[in-house]
């Protein structure tokens, strides 16, 4: 594997492998990274989001080994991060929460317009949200 050093990798705690890796090819459309493992899906579980981002999804328990001791996964529905997903039109935010609600995630937010532009935000099957907005203009 080539090295990724400079790069980032976004970490999630999951309940179910299988479930995690369909939703987020299917709703995403991420490229897995790996070979899979006797039971379908790569180990470790992840996605290349873009030339220098992954995105590990790590079960539960071994995501509280990989935390250290005297640390604990947070319960569903607590949450520290709000992950974002830039896409062309508020047409493909509209599809892409569709997608979501179709492949067992929900709408934590149905899509509209904001002040700071049109978006919805989704969860995947495991409680993480998404926020998916209209890209503006920024940084190259």
């Amino acid at each position: 594997m080539a090295s990724n050093e400079g790069g980032v990798v976004l970490s999630l705690p999951i309940a179910d492998r299988m479930r995690a890796m369909v939703f987020y090819r299917e709703v995403f459309g991420f490229a897995l990274v790996g070979e899979p493992a006797g039971d379908g899906v790569p180990e470790p579980l992840q996605f290349a989001i873009g030339d220098r981002t992954l995105l590990a999804l790590i079960p539960s328990g071994g995501f509280g080994w990989v935390l250290g001791e005297g640390r604990e996964v947070a319960p569903p529905a607590s949450h520290e991060v709000l992950l974002s997903r830039a896409v062309a039109t508020p047409a493909a935010v509209d599809d892409l929460v569709e997608r979501a609600r179709r492949a067992g995630g929900a709408v934590a937010s149905e899509p509209r317009e904001q002040p700071w532009g049109y978006s919805g935000v989704l969860a995947d099957p495991d409680g993480h949200l998404w926020q998916i907005t209209v890209a503006e203009d920024g940084p190259a």
